[in-house]
């Protein structure tokens, strides 16, 4: 064929982005519900205004393309707005874990070079730290704009106390002020142009910048409808934190659909289950603690039937089988996931269903394999060779952001390396059993840890577990095993050290049961345990009883 014939034009190709889901959305859902909080809705149309204004009054504010604004806040409707109105006015939004200390904010807000940063009211004090320890750097400290509490059914919509710096602006004002007659959004030229960057959760205790396109937060979005198989107009309820890898990309998937987003600033067996009653909630996410919360929820909360069963997906170490059982028979469909920051959140999706592992692939990931990491020869499907998970498709990151990391090491041999250990199965699933950081060598048998406080999980009394490698001079590495007890079981309580380790010996190999067993709270100050803070104290730790 001739090469003449092929014709690209803006008639026949746009850059991929997501701006163009609420678009739409604002066209054909226009008076539909967009977004519920308390006692406020917005439409879709509504919604489409307030982020074309917010996008708008960033330009005139003197924020340019790819310039990075950033938001501290929990899951309501601004920061909701902010995922449609900074890629509007061409910059980059980078949602912030707001259980950071004002130390690591920052540092963070160095790394980035915030133009701006948007905080909630119920934060600001952390925030203004921040800004005084930026202060006393050579980096110009971001513009501070406030988002105050718009609920008046909410006892927090009190007046902020704190001096505010000069120039400090308020949210409101930016959605009240006309739009610049002119404006006119700025798209991407190329959707490989960064749209947002999406910090990893530190477990490692280092923080890393993620940088997502247009393009792959698009396609991601798509994949993500098609995972959680969502139809048309869902109702979303915002259990999962925004914040997370751009709250897994729903943000865009729902405005696709024309849904509707429930917004919570707290999340509560209470709040839920009013939630899916009072709006019929289809779907909802988060990590494997909201199991635990739906499971623990009062007789009152659970007293009237959900009458259609919701879809939620988890993703991070499941709770004990009970639980799940538990969660189902209260009216919930269990998934699931298995992804990171790099991958733009859950990648591999599976239902909890017994006897069930057929593994949901993103549908937008090109490769999802387990290899030999040094041979890159794919492992056998035998359900007992180990190797490392790693992925390739248009759903990954750009890169990490300047400063963070290389990117080659973990995009070599043109694999997304994910440093995940798991084995295939004949069937296809892929069962991860470690990272490879974590997982322990004891006397030449390999340790899961992962499966390790599975079992911990099963006890009547654990709320959370995380296991480590202790060294040994004989052995090299034995488990130690670290928990945290549920509420009225005390510090110990009638769970000792023993008790816990004679529990394990019934249900694991002699080599796997934990040598040692530490009762208390587990770090994890961005919601992620930090098994290199563990490791550490395992050494110097010898039991408690």
């Amino acid at each position: 064929m001739n090469k003449g014939c092929l014709v690209q034009c803006s008639a026949n190709y746009m850059p991929l982005s997501p701006i163009s889901f609420l678009e739409r959305a604002a066209v054909v859902y226009g008076d539909k519900v967009s977004i519920v909080y308390g006692g406020q809705r917005f439409s879709w149309k509504e919604t489409h205004q307030r982020c074309f204004k917010v996008a708008s009054a960033f330009v005139l504010l003197g924020i340019s393309r790819h310039d990075v604004v950033a938001a501290f806040a929990p899951n309501i409707p601004a920061l909701y707005e902010l995922h449609f109105s900074v890629p509007m006015a061409g910059a980059i939004l980078c949602a912030l874990n707001i259980r950071l200390d004002s130390p690591t904010l920052s540092l963070i807000l160095q790394q980035l070079e915030a133009k701006a940063i948007l905080v909630d009211h119920q934060y600001i004090e952390v925030v203004l730290q921040a800004l005084d320890i930026l202060s006393q750097t050579k980096y110009n400290p971001p513009l501070l704009i406030l988002i105050p509490e718009f609920d008046q059914s909410s006892s927090s919509s009190s007046p902020i106390d704190l001096d505010l710096p000069p120039g400090t602006l308020n949210y409101n004002d930016l959605l009240q002020a006309k739009a610049e007659p002119n404006f006119q959004i700025l798209r991407p030229s190329n959707e490989c142009d960064p749209i947002s960057v999406s910090y990893t959760s530190g477990s490692t205790g280092n923080p890393k910048g993620v940088l997502y396109s247009h393009r792959a937060v698009y396609l991601n979005s798509l994949a993500a409808i098609f995972q959680s198989d969502m139809r048309k107009m869902p109702v979303f309820l915002w259990t999962v934190e925004m914040f997370r890898c751009n709250g897994w990309c729903f943000p865009w998937a729902v405005a696709a659909l024309g849904g509707t987003n429930i917004c919570l600033r707290n999340v509560s067996a209470k709040l839920i289950f009013e939630a899916i009653r009072l709006h019929k909630v289809t779907h909802m996410c988060g990590a494997p603690s909201i199991l635990n919360i739906l499971a623990d929820a009062s007789e009152n909360d659970q007293a009237r039937e959900i009458k259609s069963r919701v879809e939620i997906i988890v993703a991070g170490a499941l709770p004990a089988p009970q639980i799940l059982t538990k969660v189902a028979e209260l009216g919930f469909n269990v998934s699931h996931g298995y992804g990171m920051t790099e991958a733009l959140g859950p990648a591999i999706v599976t239902p909890c269903k017994p006897g069930q592992k057929q593994s949901q692939y993103n549908l937008m990931m090109e490769g999802v394999d387990v290899k030999d990491p040094n041979t890159m020869e794919s492992v056998e499907f035998d359900g007992k060779t180990i190797g490392e998970i790693m992925f390739r498709g248009n759903t990954l990151m750009l890169n990490y952001l300047e400063n963070s990391k290389p990117v080659h090491e973990v995009f070599k041999g043109g694999w997304y390396r994910t440093g995940d250990l798991a084995v295939r199965h004949p069937d296809g699933y892929i069962q991860m059993k470690d990272r490879a950081r974590d997982i322990i060598i004891c006397g030449g048998e390999v340790i899961s840890t992962l499966e390790v406080e599975a079992v911990l999980l099963t006890h009547p009394q654990v709320l959370q577990a995380a296991v480590v490698g202790r060294y040994d001079e004989v052995l090299g590495e034995t488990p130690c095993a670290f928990v945290k007890l549920k509420e009225g079981f005390g510090g110990g309580g009638e769970a000792s050290s023993r008790e816990v380790i004679e529990f394990c010996e019934g249900k694991l190999p002699g080599f796997m049961v934990p040598k040692v067993v530490v009762f208390g709270d587990l770090p994890s100050p961005t919601g992620k345990i930090q098994k290199f803070v563990l490791r550490e104290k395992a050494n110097l730790v010898g039991g408690q009883e």
